[in-house]
């Protein structure tokens, strides 16, 4: 038995030794390898003299008896030679003074190597967890377990607060709570794992987007939780946000231009914007995956049945053309269009795309048609016209365009006309009244009318001609330098008739002013006659009607003045009216001088009332005058005329005109009169006679032209 035992101890990996109190009793040979003991060297021996070069197995040894003496098993690890070694000590059996006791030594080397790569692993791992960037956490149900500072920082939370945190408070709303984790659920029973997107509810209320990554811990047991992680993509995510607004905007901006956009892939129309659908009478969905030949006519060598453009046509590379299309409601017009080659692969035409940019012309080249079949119609028009018609340019004033009718207004034939300027084809004068005019047209942009009067050349013999001249300024345009246009109509006979019309309604109008101030003169003469019959039958008023006959005897006289002369009248003719009028009146003589250079007339409107005015003096001095002539001389003075009338008499004392109210008869009619700017009335006691001088200034006179 013994020899078994030892066998079975010699055999064993582990090294086993018998102790009893301090003295090692017996050990394997296991054991004293272990140690770095020779063989045999160990039993019997002590156990600071076994284990004194070891202080940490002697300490852990002493512990151990410690540990016996209580009554417990005792376990250690202690530094063995080439490494660790696992000691334990347990009692056998009690007996005597000294303990027994069961040491046994294990080598757990490779145990601890791996627990120490275990221990570097698990604090790289949470190195990793604590400092990545990434927000990570660990779910259990709906409650964060555990999260990473990265978590907290996204989330606005202390990483201790996550943990109390209800998961849906970090949702938008309760809806996108339900939502999304009915999408994690789905995902993970189907595919073991979860990819998505969501915006995550900051502490401060603020929301930001977040790529989620969600993976169960072990995919066979739930319960254990998921793994979840959180990177922040909110400005990715605006930045996506604005690239689709920009692309929303483009669509927009295409879809509003007149020009048609149509994109063209390998497999037929892709897209087209609302002026093509509208071009091509359809809708987009009538048109995907159709050839662009489809709006093409059946002409063999269409641009748009090509085949060739991917191939031939270089990235961003434009080639332009013109065609007609045939729309599907049958209608035919003509675009021009531009295509473009767009796409990653240049080399290859795969994956790359057609822009066809077509701009519908087909107004334009009817307006084209029309404007060249109105250019025709016009030089016709131009050619046959009665009218003088040239075109100058603007700076130089050389001739570029006449009409048949120019050469007749010029006086040379069209062939000596063109690249002329007025003074190498017109006489001097001409030639620098038509210059004149054309400077004066050119800066401006209205319509320049003059009327020019054409005596021909000297000695042609020919009469003179009267051209209704218009010039016209062409401001440039297209290229073309500023013009101008000068057309010119012969109205010679049109105003000689309009001449002998105008002649005619003039002596037509004169003579019915004549007709006219005659029967005044008549009707004026006749209601002095009533006047004077009533004189004669109420001899109480004789006066009064006296001096009311001889105001319209001299009104009469005026208008008899003007039957045998329109306009104005001769200033010296009325004075000398009005006192022949008078005299005839009172019976009384008056001597009438006037200057023989008096030649000042008297205008219309201002005959009557100075007629009057002279009557009421001439009348005023014969009442007055008991004896001696009275006299009305007339003086000229420049510009103005002087009207005095002398009498024999005398003033009252302290007499002024100013003084005198004004009224209907005597000086009082006479202060009414009178123009005020232009007329001065003067009466004064000259000696034995009284004398009335009425000074006449312009516009009250004038002197002939």
């Amino acid at each position: 038995l013994l020899r078994e035992l030892t066998t079975i101890l010699d055999g064993s990996t582990a090294g086993i030794a018998y102790l009893r109190g301090n003295v090692l009793v017996r050990c394997n040979r296991r054991f004293e390898r272990m140690l770095g003991l020779a063989d045999g060297s160990a039993a019997g021996a002590a156990l600071d003299a076994v284990f004194g070069h070891r202080p940490d197995t002697l300490r852990a040894l002493h512990q151990a008896h410690a540990a016996l003496a209580d009554g417990r098993a005792f376990e250690a690890e202690v530094p063995g030679a080439p490494g660790w070694y696992s000691l334990s000590v347990r009692r056998a059996e009690a007996g005597g003074e000294a303990a027994e006791a069961v040491a046994v030594l294990t080598d757990i080397t490779r145990l601890k190597a791996q627990q120490t790569e275990l221990e570097l692993l698990v604090r790289e791992r949470e190195l990793m967890f604590s400092l990545s960037e990434v927000g990570i956490a660990y779910l259990r149900g709906s409650r964060i377990e555990r999260a990473n500072q990265a978590m907290a920082t996204l989330t606005g939370y202390a990483a201790t607060e996550l943990t109390a945190l209800d998961g849906a408070e970090l949702y938008e709303s309760a809806r996108a709570c339900v939502d999304f984790e009915a999408r994690v659920a789905q995902a993970l029973r189907s595919q073991g794992r979860f990819v998505g997107e969501r915006r995550l509810r900051r502490r401060d209320g603020s929301l930001l987007w977040v790529q989620v990554a969600m993976r169960p811990v072990d995919a066979d047991a739930p319960a254990t939780g998921v793994i979840c992680s959180f990177v922040d993509i909110d400005e990715r995510q605006r930045g996506r946000e604005e690239l689709a607004l920009q692309a929303d905007r483009t669509r927009a901006i295409l879809n509003s231009v007149l020009v048609g956009i149509v994109t063209v892939g390998a497999n037929g129309i892709e897209w087209m914007n609302r002026s093509a659908r509208r071009m091509f009478a359809g809708e987009l969905a009538d048109f995907v995956g159709e050839p662009i030949s489809i709006v093409a006519t059946a002409d063999a060598e269409h641009p748009l049945r090509r085949l060739d453009w991917l191939h031939k046509l270089a990235e961003g590379r434009a080639e332009t053309f013109e065609c007609q299309l045939q729309a599907r409601d049958g209608r035919a017009f003509w675009v021009v269009g531009n295509a473009v080659a767009t796409g990653r692969d240049a080399a290859h035409a795969t994956g790359r795309q057609l822009t066809f940019a077509l701009l519908d012309i087909e107004r334009r080249r009817q307006a084209e048609i029309s404007i060249a079949q109105a250019q025709a119609s016009l030089q016709r028009v131009i050619e046959t016209a009665p009218l003088a018609i040239a075109l100058f340019d603007a700076s130089s004033l050389r001739m570029l365009q006449v009409n048949q009718m120019a050469a007749t207004f010029f006086a040379r034939p069209l062939g000596q006309l063109l690249g002329c300027r007025p003074e190498q084809v017109c006489p001097p004068a001409k030639a620098a009244q038509l210059r004149a005019w054309l400077l004066q047209a050119a800066p401006g942009s209205e319509m320049l009318t003059r009327e020019l009067l054409d005596d021909g050349e000297a000695g042609d013999g020919e009469a003179s001609r009267v051209w209704d001249t218009r010039i016209v300024p062409l401001p440039a345009s297209g290229g073309v330098a500023p013009q101008l246009l000068l057309v010119a109509s012969d109205v010679t006979e049109q105003r000689a008739a309009g001449e002998a019309r105008l002649q005619a309604a003039i002596a037509q109008r004169e003579l019915l002013v004549r007709e006219v101030h005659h029967r005044i003169k008549n009707n004026l003469q006749g209601v002095a006659g009533l006047l004077q019959q009533n004189a004669a039958r109420h001899p109480e008023v004789a006066a009064i009607l006296a001096e009311a006959v001889s105001q319209v005897q001299a009104i009469a006289q005026v208008y008899g003045l003007q039957v045998g002369a329109g306009g104005p009248l001769r200033m010296a003719n009325v004075v000398e009216a009005i006192t022949v009028s008078v005299q005839r009146t009172f019976g009384r003589a008056i001597r009438f001088e006037a200057d023989a250079d008096l030649d000042h007339l008297l205008p219309e409107a201002e005959s009557i009332p100075i007629a009057l005015t002279i009557n009421e003096l001439l009348t005023n001095a014969v009442k007055h005058a008991a004896q001696g002539e009275v006299e009305c001389k007339l003086h000229s003075v420049d510009d103005a005329v002087d009207i005095v009338i002398t009498n024999q008499g005398r003033l009252a004392e302290g007499f002024s005109l100013s003084h005198i109210p004004g009224g209907v008869s005597g000086l009082g009619l006479v202060r009414a009169l009178l123009p005020r700017r232009s007329a001065h009335l003067a009466i004064e006691q000259a000696g034995e006679q009284v004398r009335a001088r009425v000074t006449l200034r312009p516009p009250s006179v004038q002197r002939p032209a």
